[in-house]
């Protein structure tokens, strides 16, 4: 039976590698590919009236970082008299509100609202649906607190829906602009890369699929009122509302010419505390569309929740089921017959898994480096690892919940400060 078992999981693991070896080609095509088209789109964004546009920046007790961010916003290549920046006060008991205060009263194009009533203390998506009752831009695009986008990341993500009809939205490309602070943001930037260049743009190539990150995208007025906007439950608000876009039969452009630069957990308890609610804010996706999936008009997005369901369920349980039969096998024999050729399929799972990523980094302009090399290797041994546990807590979690039927509660990612180093990142 072990044997059994340990073939299976094997099989699941090739199965995803495999699979991510095919996005990784893509990525590269598409990477070589999606720029072609700027000089035509500028020429039509010079010649048309451009449509206005709200940025969204939710805030809940941000004052660590919400100066340099207001800071990027302000520079904001886009013209100010179609562009407007709300700061999304949400129930803080900091200087947020008076730090936004501060950039209002010297830039007319920048503007703060509180959150009040139903919409106060409830997290990320109400914040934002408060916003957009407040507003009335024909476009909106979105960035977390902790964000600094480059001078045309506007400009290229409007850019892309003015050229694009049939874009119900287009996601640009992030950075961690504190990458060398710690060994965890070493390991979260190359992690970071070979989302943006493998589930980002080789499923945009191939498939046309992108998904909505929780920040540097922009989504049409008129699509996030057919969809009555943000879906207050999911604690993945961009994962959820892609799902109902394709649902709607529109696409998500992939632009990486979009770039944004975002800080990311410098201590193990802020990165669990985060992946936890991404890892349950996808498990709760995945349950809720799976249930209804052959009623879905999308056919791309059956294949795709498919995807998160063997990524989040099946290809975990593989893992950890091999996992498992090797460290049972160290203490009690059961006997294994696993052959060398099933030890060199294992072997060569790990050099594709490194393959993988090196293609990503290869991508990236100064990030195929011999640091960068050791720790994907590091990586592999160590914070691979930590994904699994993670997951299973996560998993655990959102079903004691649904069977407590327990509201979602919304964890807000704890900041650190900025330093001139990371400013002169950008």
């Amino acid at each position: 039976m072990a044997n059994y078992l340990f073939y299976i999981s094997l099989a699941f693991i090739w199965i995803m590698l495999l699979y991510h070896m095919f996005l990784a080609q893509g990525g590269y095509r598409h990477f070589k590919t999606f720029e072609k088209v700027i000089p035509k789109w500028e020429q039509k964004m010079n010649e048309m009236d451009l449509p206005t546009v709200n940025v969204f920046i939710p805030a809940h007790n941000e004052e660590v970082v919400i100066k340099q961010t207001l800071t990027a916003m302000s520079r904001l290549y886009y013209p100010k008299d179609k562009l407007e920046v709300i700061l999304i006060a949400d129930n803080c008991s900091d200087r947020t509100k008076e730090i936004g205060e501060e950039f209002a009263a010297q830039f007319p194009f920048i503007r703060v609202v509180e959150t009040v009533g139903e919409y106060k203390g409830r997290g990320k998506s109400s914040a934002l649906n408060f916003a957009l009752k407040e507003s009335k831009g024909e476009i909106i695009v979105v960035y977390d607190a902790d964000n600094t986008p480059e001078r045309k990341a506007v400009w290229n993500l409007v850019m892309g829906l003015v050229n694009d009809e049939g874009a119900a939205a287009v996601v640009g490309k992030f950075r961690v602009i504190n990458a060398a602070s710690t060994w965890l943001t070493k390991f979260i930037n190359i992690e970071t890369i070979t989302f943006q260049w493998l589930a980002q743009a080789g499923r945009y190539f191939w498939f046309k699929i992108a998904t909505i990150p929780g920040t540097n995208f922009a989504i049409r007025r008129s699509i996030l009122d057919q969809l009555n906007g943000w879906d207050t439950s999911a604690l993945t608000e961009d994962t959820e509302l892609t799902i109902r876009i394709y649902n709607l039969g529109y696409y998500i452009r992939f632009f990486p010419a979009a770039v944004t630069w975002e800080q990311e957990p410098e201590t193990f308890k802020v990165w669990w505390r985060q992946r936890t609610r991404w890892a349950r804010g996808n498990q709760y996706v995945v349950l809720k569309f799976l249930k209804n999936l052959l009623r879905l008009n999308s056919r791309k997005m059956m294949f795709d929740l498919f995807y998160f369901f063997f990524t989040y369920f099946i290809f975990f349980f593989g893992v950890i089921l091999s996992n498992a039969i090797f460290v049972v096998n160290l203490f009690h024999e059961l006997d294994l017959q696993i052959g060398s050729v099933a030890l060199v399929l294992w072997g060569m799972a790990t050099l594709l898994f490194l393959t993988e990523i090196m293609i990503a980094l290869s991508i990236e302009k100064n990030q195929l480096t011999a640091g960068n090399i050791f720790y994907t290797l590091l990586m592999y041994f160590t914070y691979s690892q930590m994904w699994i546990v993670l997951v299973i807590n996560a998993l655990f979690l959102e079903l004691k919940r649904i069977i407590r039927k327990e509201e979602s509660v919304w964890y807000k990612t704890e900041r650190f400060s900025v330093n001139k180093k990371e400013e002169k990142t950008v």
